[in-house]
């Protein structure tokens, strides 16, 4: 149940990565805050399907920081992503609201950090193959 759930997870990254991609290419209108938005979520729910994998426990939360620690607590490279986490933490309302707008430079950078967290935990959630007999 859990690497199904899992993968259920990572469908859900990865339409938010692909989106982030998407909308940071477009030009006019520029949707900085959306790519700030789904940069933040596709961490997140890349994080949330490494715990699954584990099955370790989550509450419903938002907070990178939070679901990051979870994670280290189960494998300590984690930690190695932490400054990451950080910075796109705020993603996830910062921009939602008015008040705030993020900047072609805030979602580029937003993208990129999000793609380094992508990167970090699919290499944790490959399984390795098993060889073939002979």
């Amino acid at each position: 149940m859990s690497l199904k759930l899992s993968g259920e997870w990572v469908a859900k990254a990865e339409e938010d990565f692909q989106a982030a991609m998407l909308l940071l290419k477009k030009r006019k209108p520029a949707l900085n805050n959306s790519v700030c938005f789904h940069s933040q979520q596709c961490a997140e729910k890349y994080l949330k399907a490494f715990l699954v994998s584990r099955r370790a426990y989550f509450p419903k939360t938002h907070d990178l920081i939070l679901l990051n620690n979870l994670c280290v607590k189960s494998s300590g490279d984690f930690e190695l992503i932490s400054d990451l986490v950080l910075l796109i933490n705020p993603y996830s309302v910062e921009f939602r609201y008015p008040g705030e707008q993020a900047t072609k430079s805030d979602a580029k950078k937003a993208f990129q950090q999000s793609a380094e967290v992508r990167g970090f935990v699919r290499k944790k959630l490959v399984r390795p193959r098993k060889r073939k007999r002979k």
